[in-house]
């Protein structure tokens, strides 16, 4: 679980040896949003590490097998100073300490030293509206990449954070002058239905497919400060076929959906990088909606450019999707029934998404055609 226990002081450790770990905590109203509403975080984490925490006036009572104590303790006392510095805790905090174990606390970082790789604190976007911070060790290395490298890949299945992610760093990197533009694309290609003529004009035709990357500047960005940078063209969203021609300098330019470009659209987008900007190639090799007999120009990126300098290449699996736990064991079962379909020589009609290297680890891998 990447948990670490600490020394407890010599209280908890007279409480501990009668079954039980004490913690104090002096500010009630810090211990209250600790608590969460209706005492929700706390039964997070019991749900968890296997404890329970009982509320004992401004202490805390761990009660549970001694290794899974000093791991709820800890996991409480890095919550509760994160509450101390004005930095919320919610669910997603708790999840992300469960995941990755509580972090040293942020150091005040300027955004060049945000681009060498955050120094030595944990990682954090911070945008107009919030502040993102990654999940799961995955995607940890993936932030890292997206600012270590001028051309980062994140591929897996959905539910993993790899376009929201990468909107957020483009954002950070905006709103800090590190880029004049974002530039958010994707094939418009519609998954396995064919709805036929759109109305309206052309913005009109291609807004529905371009929804999910408004949903994640939506959340990041004001209201009327998005409009203002959409007017001014520093933010564009657009079709992948709309790239052609172009040399996008000083910008973060996103691909998402990457799985749906054609092999030549790629090339072509790819070859789209000018100076001073760095490009994000987000798919999930096991929703290819490309007519059959037509090759994912993700999977083919990924065989011709593993290795090369400058690009990484970041893999997600199940265990990094940050959605609701279901979505994780319909990923696992639907990979379980591909296997099975490989096993009998059988080739998988869902895409065959069953990556074989360490979640978050970068370089080639061996690849079907998705």
């Amino acid at each position: 679980m990447g948990l670490t226990p600490t020394a407890p002081d010599p209280a908890a450790q007279s409480a501990a040896s009668q079954g039980e770990t004490l913690l104090e905590f002096p500010d009630n109203r810090l211990l209250i949003e600790l608590c969460g509403p209706a005492d929700a975080h706390l039964q997070q984490i019991e749900s968890a590490l296997s404890v329970h925490v009982l509320r004992r006036g401004n202490l805390l009572a761990v009660v549970g097998e001694s290794q899974a104590q000093a791991d709820a303790a800890q996991l409480l006392r890095a919550l509760y100073a994160r509450l101390e510095q004005g930095r919320p805790v919610g669910a997603a905090e708790i999840d992300a300490a469960l995941r990755m174990g509580p972090e040293a606390e942020p150091a005040s970082l300027s955004p060049d030293e945000q681009l060498e790789m955050f120094g030595s604190g944990p990682i954090e976007l911070r945008t107009r509206k919030k502040t993102v911070e990654p999940r799961t060790d995955a995607q940890k290395d993936y932030v890292r990449n997206l600012f270590a490298n001028e051309m980062a890949f994140g591929i897996g299945p959905a539910g993993t954070g790899k376009t929201y992610l990468a909107v957020a760093a483009g954002v950070t990197m905006l709103i800090g002058g590190h880029v004049d533009r974002i530039i958010l694309s994707r094939p418009a290609v519609e998954a396995g239905e064919r709805l036929g003529f759109l109305p309206g004009d052309m913005k009109e035709k291609v807004d529905p497919y371009m929804q999910p990357l408004y949903d994640a500047l939506n959340d990041f960005l004001p209201g009327k400060q998005l409009a203002k940078l959409m007017e001014e063209k520093r933010i564009e969203i657009a079709p992948l076929a709309f790239m052609r021609g172009r040399t996008l300098s000083n910008a973060f330019v996103v691909l998402d959906e990457a799985q749906n470009a054609s092999t030549m659209q790629m090339k072509m987008f790819l070859t789209r990088l000018g100076e001073g900007s760095r490009m994000v190639i987000t798919g999930d090799r096991s929703q290819i909606d490309l007519p059959r007999g037509t090759q994912s120009g993700l999977v083919d990126a990924e065989k011709i450019l593993a290795g090369v300098k400058g690009i990484s290449f970041n893999y997600f699996t199940a265990k990094d999707v940050v959605r609701h736990h279901l979505v994780a064991r319909i990923i696992e079962a639907y990979d379980a029934a591909d296997a099975d379909a490989l096993a009998r020589g059988d080739d998988p009609a869902r895409g065959g998404y069953a990556p074989r290297r360490a979640p978050g680890s970068s370089g080639r891998q061996d690849r079907g055609n998705g």
